[in-house]
């Protein structure tokens, strides 16, 4: 029988996926649990139709990040930091710090979608890369100044 899976289940299918398992496993435990329904003409519309609604609102949220990466790319965002003996940093800038920065620039982007190969540490320039989707992704300077 063919079904159309609602749930992701392990070692059977992914969610939205059209699969063929024996009768029994599909009335019995697929259909009974909510996880699959029986695929028709009917559900295969109703599926085309939730995922071009699903294509257009990821399409839409690409196209609103490309918009801040336009805007946030190449910038410079400058931290003042504590200094002590030959110039060594007190502490370090953390992903928190530099999206409190950015957030000041008028820009919400979460701390995670922040990745450092290393601790901004040291005074000078350096860059801090921002992956705000799988296909959108920018860079940025942090200036740590006295």
């Amino acid at each position: 029988m063919k079904v159309i899976m609602l749930e992701d289940v392990r070692k059977v299918g992914k969610k939205d996926e059209i699969i063929e398992v024996s009768d029994g496993y599909a009335n019995n435990y697929l259909i009974k649990n909510k996880l699959a329904v029986q695929y028709t003409k009917r559900s295969k519309e109703v599926l085309d139709r939730e995922l071009d609604a699903k294509q257009k609102e990821e399409d839409q949220k690409v196209a609103e990040y490309q918009e801040i990466k336009k805007q946030l790319e190449n910038k410079i965002i400058n931290f003042k930091v504590k200094t002590g003996v030959q110039d060594k940093v007190f502490g370090k800038i953390s992903t928190k710090q530099i999206a409190e920065e950015i957030g000041k620039l008028g820009f919400k982007i979460d701390k995670k979608c922040i990745k450092l190969d290393y601790d901004l540490s040291s005074l000078g320039i350096s860059e801090v890369e921002i992956i705000l989707h799988k296909k959108v992704s920018f860079k940025i300077k942090a200036n740590l100044i006295k």
